[in-house]
């Protein structure tokens, strides 16, 4: 008898969703002090929902959210644009050329160069006018009833922070410098915790590479 596709992906992607949303509705009307430590320690949790939302639009973008095209899709586009207004058929298009042409000068995720020259290539190959456009518009319209502090410290900077997290557990760390495997791309110690905490799962980037049609939330049984 055949098995039934899973829907499990998609399950994990409403959680994915569901706390960062509402984290953020939450946040936004937190009366806070930026002498209250709490404060920095929500930016960081706030960072990681982030995350979360870029890293539930890959797995969309490899077809392991919902074996229904559309559903698939359908979350793919509302996580990129929850995540800083990204068009997905532009992220899809830009991450499969870097699974096929990994560590060359057509993959577009990499750059022969240091940390931050690299990074910000890797920004400027994503980001677009009508991206920044549709960002100052949305910040506008919030702050309207939301207080602007609140906006910059839970909404702007953790978008901002998790851009470096992507970045350097998902593309820099694992992809720079020399290689000696087919995937060119090396993965951090076994430790789920760290891993999870980290990026995801997605510091084991090999195992990423080696088997792309595997979820976040699966990868760690790949180690």
């Amino acid at each position: 008898m055949q098995k039934s596709p899973s829907h499990t992906g998609f399950l994990v992607a409403l959680l994915v969703i569901g706390c960062w949303a509402t984290s953020i509705i939450l946040l936004m009307r937190w009366q806070f002090s930026f002498t209250n430590p709490l404060v920095y320690l929500l930016v960081l949790v706030q960072m990681h929902l982030y995350t979360g939302l870029f890293i539930t639009a890959h797995d969309a973008m490899h077809g392991t959210v919902s074996p229904v095209k559309g559903l698939n899709n359908f979350v793919g586009y509302l996580c990129t644009f929850l995540y800083a207004s990204f068009w997905y058929p532009q992220l899809y298009s830009k991450h499969h050329l870097h699974h096929s042409h990994v560590h060359t000068a057509d993959d577009p995720d990499y750059h022969d160069s240091g940390f931050w020259r690299w990074y910000v290539q890797f920004i400027r190959n994503y980001l677009s006018i009508w991206q920044i456009v549709s960002m100052a518009i949305i910040f506008n319209i919030l702050k309207l009833w939301v207080p602007q502090q609140n906006l910059i410290m839970f909404w702007v900077v953790p978008s901002l922070l998790s851009t470096l997290q992507l970045f350097y557990f998902g593309t820099y760390q694992p992809h720079k410098g020399e290689h000696d495997n087919r995937h060119f791309a090396r993965s951090q110690k076994r430790n789920h915790l760290v891993a999870f905490l980290s990026c995801y799962f997605f510091g084991y980037h090999y195992e990423h590479h080696d088997a792309p049609g595997v979820p976040w939330w699966k990868l760690w049984r790949k180690v």
